[in-house]
C-alpha cells in the first residue's frame, strides 16, 4: 500500500511513521486512519522492525479530527463486516490497534496534539 498521509521509514531497525498533512496540522481523517492501521499492520509483520516512532510533520504532531467534512466527518467509521456494537470511531480504531502492537512505540510529540 502506499501512503498519501503518512511517511513509513525504517532506519537502523526503527520504524519512523510521521502524519504528514502539515498543511492542515496533521488533522486526522479516514484515511489517515487506514494508512495508520496498515503501516501497523506492516509493522508487526516485519522482523527487521524492533521499534516505532510517532511524529508529526511540520508545526504540529496532530489537530485532532479533521473537520473538513461537517456533520460527514464520523459518518465513514462504520463497518458493514461487524455489529453495529463493535463499530467504533476512527480514533477508537487506531488506539486499540495501537495497544495491540507487538513492538514497543514511542510517541515523539512535537508543537501541538
Amino acid at each position: 500500500m502506499s501512503y498519501s498521509t503518512i511517511d513509513y521509514e525504517v532506519e537502523d531497525s526503527i520504524l519512523t511513521i510521521t502524519l504528514n498533512r502539515p498543511s492542515v496540522l496533521n488533522a486526522f481523517n479516514g484515511d489517515m486512519l487506514n494508512e495508520l492501521l496498515d503501516a501497523c499492520d506492516r509493522a508487526d509483520a516485519d522482523d527487521d522492525v524492533k521499534a516505532i516512532i510517532f511524529t508529526g510533520a511540520g508545526k504540529a504532531y496532530c489537530a485532532g479530527a479533521d473537520l473538513s467534512r461537517g456533520a460527514d466527518t464520523f459518518n465513514s467509521d462504520a463497518r458493514e463486516d461487524r455489529p453495529s456494537s463493535l463499530n467504533r470511531d476512527g480514533g477508537g480504531r487506531l488506539t486499540l490497534r495501537l495497544f495491540e502492537l507487538n513492538k514497543p512505540a514511542i510517541a515523539a510529540i512535537n508543537g501541538a496534539a
